[in-house]
């Protein structure tokens, strides 16, 4: 008896092309959201479409190996391509997935919670995450998973704090809304920027608040993530890694360490 001819799947040839279809519209659209070409929203829809993409692509590539399996069909190539493909751009969202399963559900951190610093709110639209105050839920959930957002008080003059917060401002890329106020005649100052995330530069507006109670300088900081239901730690990070450089700088100056 002769052996039929071994036949090539079709499967394992959609599963590399899928594959290679969301890897490389995975890196555009990180490309394009980074530089500002696509905007916020249309990025998270497209991530969306990258993951069924992908997806796609594993299910393709299972059929692909079914029939590799049994009938010995060409295209183990092919199939091992799409199947590696789609495993590298799954494995961001699991990777997401597993800190949105570990991470408390907060998207906006304040140093305050009985007057947290004002956001500026005329670049916010319809379509963000509304800003409200930290139900006493958050504050206790805030409190014990990220213990060390916490404001600061400096026992120096208002324009000296105020001079390192420009300091450490400088050496971010972060977009100010307004130029730093002036600190002449001035006992409370709030400076506003909007910031993003290192991995898929989702944005975040921030508030410093710097503030003359008398007989200290107090600084406080607030970041809120304006897409998403979690910002997987991302503003805790911002607000601790900000005021950590800004104790090293007044430290600078003075020699002394700061008063949580």
């Amino acid at each position: 008896m002769e052996n039929p001819e071994r036949q090539t799947s079709r499967a394992a040839g959609w599963s590399r092309r899928t594959g290679a279809f969301s890897a490389v519209l995975l890196l555009t659209v990180l490309v394009g959201h980074r530089y500002e070409l696509v905007e916020t929203p249309a990025f998270l829809w497209v991530l969306g479409i990258v993951a069924l993409l992908a997806a796609f692509a594993l299910l393709f590539a299972g059929f692909a190996f079914s029939r590799f399996w049994n009938f010995g069909d060409r295209g183990g190539r092919d199939l091992t391509v799409g199947t590696l493909l789609a495993l590298l751009v799954l494995a961001p969202f699991g990777i997401a997935a597993y800190w949105a399963a570990t991470s408390p559900p907060l998207r906006d951190i304040s140093t305050d919670f009985d007057d947290p610093p004002m956001l500026d709110t005329s670049t916010r639209t319809g379509d963000m995450n509304a800003l409200s105050p930290p139900t006493p839920g958050e504050q206790r959930l805030q409190t014990e998973t990220y213990p060390l957002v916490t404001g600061r008080s400096y026992n120096l003059p208002f324009d000296r704090v105020l001079e390192a917060v420009e300091t450490v401002l400088d050496r971010r890329d972060w977009q100010l809304t307004a130029p730093v106020p002036r600190a002449i005649g001035q006992s409370e100052v709030t400076i506003n920027a909007l910031a993003r995330s290192f991995l898929l530069s989702l944005p975040a507006d921030v508030a410093i608040r710097v503030t003359d109670d008398g007989d200290a300088i107090i600084v406080d900081m607030r970041s809120a993530t304006r897409y998403g239901r979690y910002d997987l730690g991302d503003n805790a990070a911002r607000i601790v890694d900000f005021l950590t450089e800004l104790d090293q700088e007044v430290a600078g100056q003075v020699g002394t360490a700061p008063v949580e």
